[in-house]
């Protein structure tokens, strides 16, 4: 889907909305990712193959993956989630830190799998993707949300956080950014005179604040 996307008055998952979600909710703090994957080459298909995970079962596995995409799916820009290895800090970060949130994590793919179930006949990861939305529709957005499913909206939003939080850092996330720090400059003359005039300020006394 494309960053220059408007909100989708129908509710449709995308990343402009789930970013602007994530700046009501606490966003997970930002960890070192293992490496990103190139979505598609045998590199990755061997990635995936070694990888071990920690927490999930293969069926949550699975699910935690396709879900990974739905919220951050691939675009013009960048990779997706699973491209940037968000699934693998995930389980990762839940291992080492959050207990409470692992509950609350395993809960929330238990729940997604139960609707699934009840509503199409089939888990979450075998329901064509437009279902699969409609399941994520109805606890993605908080405000929007039937109070009986508080619980599972808050569970989605640690799911959601972990997502941006793990894609953001990442290598891919960062370039999807266009963040332009951490690089090694020659030499540093100041702000341009563009961006101080904005700011009401001006290097005449320049040689004083390197004093």
């Amino acid at each position: 889907m494309s960053e220059k996307q408007r909100p989708d008055p129908s509710g449709t998952l995308n990343r402009r909305d789930l970013l602007k979600a994530a700046m009501v909710a606490p966003t997970a703090a930002l960890a070192q990712l293992t490496p990103a994957r190139a979505a598609g080459s045998p590199a990755n298909a061997a990635a995936e193959a070694e990888y071990a995970p920690k927490i999930f079962n293969p069926h949550q596995w699975k699910t935690l993956r396709v879900l990974s995409d739905l919220i951050l799916p691939a675009d013009e820009r960048s990779g997706s989630a699973t491209a940037a290895g968000v699934p693998e800090f995930i389980d990762d970060w839940l291992n080492i830190h959050e207990d409470q949130m692992k509950t609350a994590v395993l809960g929330s793919l238990t729940w997604i799998d139960m609707e699934s179930s009840r509503q199409f006949s089939h888990d979450f990861t075998d329901c064509s993707e437009t279902q699969q939305k409609q399941i994520l529709d109805r606890i993605a957005y908080p405000t929007k949300a039937a109070p009986d499913d508080s619980g599972v909206v808050a569970a989605f939003g640690h799911i959601r956080d972990l997502v941006l939080g793990g894609f953001y850092s990442s290598k891919i996330g960062i370039a999807d950014l266009r963040y332009q720090g951490n690089q090694m400059v020659e030499s540093w003359d100041g702000c341009p005179e563009s961006a101080t005039a904005r700011l009401g300020v001006d290097y005449s006394n320049w040689e004083h604040w390197k004093s």
